[in-house]
């Protein structure tokens, strides 16, 4: 593929195998490859015997026979937060029951209160290590989301934080509003009441201080029902802000199906998704993010419908789903391991689950995902065999180096 306008390059990568994971072509592998790259991005990538003749570059780099991927996507996470909730896994471990943690304050208000009571500061300060763990293992696109404030002033703060994030790292940030993720103390039997808050003067200010790139809920027995969900959907397409969903994780809510109508970005979670589910997700392009941190940490038996989700030609993706109480995960090569381990996906679909299909989940996927010529030059090498290495070692990151919208990340 080639750039055919002129081949004057900032940067040009040889020497390396390349996996493009272009849709359609498996891992999209190109033995000793090249890519070069203009104006932060990749304006030729092909095999290095190809290069065109006229092709010339300021600078030159050798891969060393590595392996170049997309720059990898954690397209779900809950990583800005305040306090700490291990005391309350090894209280559930020792035998007290959840129900008496919550009474106790723990659980979601836990992590609430601590919120709330953390400035913008510290809000940076405690989420920037979490950050740089999934950094160090090749992420160049992070989906942060709010839903620990329950009040506009900390919803505020975390979206803050999240842009903030992005100009601490190099690293693209996409923020997603998360109102909808428990009804607070305060609205204690009012949920209705404070749906109306979620829909209107919270989003409202949110929205008009442009914190909000996409609009999530918590559809469940134990969070928000269809009829409310339906009304958070309503208020962000007021907005003209694109939605996704926690869906069908505990319960077959029928989530799946109302984010699907609503043209959605993706589902989340699944493990209890229908098949009615399934078709209005691969009717409206909605992609299956599946989230094995949590399946793992809640003991979860029933594992979401992955054949059927294969079968109707639905687009999946893998996160971390990084939060303090029901995945404390920060490395992204485990949640491969994990959704190949737990799910039966294959270590292709798995790559794939956290670059291009990823970049679909945030509504990204004409500028990153895939190593194409026109999209931001995030790139990850890695010091493998073959791609399928990333999701087979257990604990072991064999990253060489990031290169970010063109630029070498340190």
């Amino acid at each position: 593929m080639t750039d055919n306008t002129n081949f004057v390059w900032d940067d040009l990568w040889v020497n390396v195998n390349l996996a493009t994971l272009v849709p359609g072509t498996g891992y999209g592998e190109i033995l000793d490859g090249a890519i070069a790259v203009r104006d932060g991005r990749i304006a030729w990538v092909g095999r290095r015997a190809d290069l065109p003749a006229r092709g010339k570059a300021q600078q030159t780099h050798d891969g060393q026979g590595t392996w170049m991927t997309p720059g990898l996507i954690d397209c779900h996470t809950h990583i800005v937060y305040a306090g700490n909730r291990s005391d309350e896994f090894e209280a559930r471990l020792n035998g007290v029951p959840y129900e008496d943690i919550a009474r106790r304050g723990g659980g979601i208000v836990s992590t609430v209160k601590a919120t709330r009571a953390a400035s913008i500061d510290t809000l940076l300060e405690t989420s920037l290590p979490r950050v740089d763990a999934l950094l160090s293992e090749g992420i160049t696109t992070l989906e942060i989301k709010s839903g620990y404030g329950l009040e506009t002033h900390t919803e505020a703060n975390m979206l803050r934080t999240a842009r903030r994030i992005g100009t601490e790292r190099a690293v693209r940030v996409r923020t997603t509003y998360l109102g909808a993720h428990a009804v607070p103390p305060e609205y204690a039997g009012r949920a209705d009441d404070y749906i109306d808050l979620v829909c209107g003067p919270m989003m409202d200010t949110l929205a008009g201080e442009g914190l909000i790139d996409a609009v999530d809920a918590f559809c469940e027995n134990i969070g928000f029902s269809r009829k409310q969900t339906e009304q958070v959907f309503k208020a962000a397409q007021r907005h003209g802000l694109p939605v996704k969903l926690h869906a069908e994780q505990l319960s077959d809510q029928d989530g799946a199906a109302l984010v699907a109508q609503y043209g959605g970005l993706s589902a989340d979670h699944l493990e209890c998704l229908s098949e009615h589910g399934v078709k209005a997700m691969a009717a409206a392009g909605t992609v299956a993010v599946l989230l094995p941190g949590a399946f793992y940490t809640l003991r979860d038996t029933r594992v979401p419908p992955i054949q059927a989700l294969r079968d109707a030609g639905v687009p999946i993706a893998v996160s971390t789903d990084c939060n303090p109480g029901t995945s404390p995960l920060t490395s992204i090569l485990l949640a491969m391991n994990m959704a190949c381990t737990l799910f039966r996906m294959t270590p292709q679909e798995a790559l794939a689950g956290v670059t291009c299909q990823a970049a679909r989940a945030l509504g990204l996927q004409n500028e990153t995902g895939t190593l194409s010529v026109g999209k931001w030059a995030d790139f990850a090498l890695w010091q493998i065999d073959r791609p399928g290495d990333l999701a087979y070692a257990i604990g072991f990151n064999p990253l060489k180096q990031v290169v970010f919208q063109g630029k070498g990340r340190s």
